[in-house]
């Protein structure tokens, strides 16, 4: 074997041209890529800061506009279920307008709330669906305007637990606690 000068020869031996120019040095395109990395950067400090004032350690639950809860000293924390608003004559589920309450107001008597009865209903179903074997516990949580007729409060009531929420709870204000 005859000795040879030094250099590069690394992959001189194959045959096909495309290879040999890539490894002499004269392909078209750089084998590395470069990535600017300043766009990423803003996109995700835009994404943390959204998130950042969007999220809420405490588990608060915004309130439909239009309604002021009543206030109460004895209070639990908020569960996972549904939650009914009344504002006015309008009802919302989840903050999609379910039903009106027009008619209850004007009758002055108990009636079924059709569309929030079968909102209700679809929810129960679909949380049948997603945990099969598994007891529905049958909670809503009502938020309830303060200046909203009793009437009004005892049909949306009525038309939750018609649904299968049996469980009803309210959602209220905090009193300030008395220092003794």
């Amino acid at each position: 074997m005859p000795v040879h000068n030094p250099g590069r020869r690394l992959m001189h031996g194959i045959g096909l041209k495309f290879v040999r120019r890539k490894v002499l040095g004269h392909g078209s395109r750089a084998v590395t890529a470069n990535l600017s990395l300043t766009s990423m950067i803003d996109f995700l400090v835009v994404v943390v800061v959204f998130l950042l004032m969007t999220f809420s350690a405490s588990g608060e639950t915004p309130l439909t506009k239009g309604v002021h809860l009543p206030k109460a000293e004895n209070t639990s924390d908020m569960v996972d279920a549904p939650i009914v608003a009344i504002a006015g004559s309008q009802v919302f589920v989840d903050g999609a307008p379910s039903g009106n309450t027009r008619a209850i107001e004007d009758s002055k008597r108990l009636q079924r709330v059709d569309e929030l009865f079968n909102i209700l209903k679809g929810k129960r179903e679909l949380w049948k669906q997603l945990h099969p074997g598994r007891d529905f516990p049958g909670v809503v949580l009502l938020q309830v305007d303060q200046d909203v007729q009793a009437i009004v409060v005892k049909s949306i009531f009525q038309t939750a637990a018609f649904a299968g929420y049996p469980n009803v709870g309210f959602m209220v204000g905090d009193l300030p606690k008395n220092k003794h």
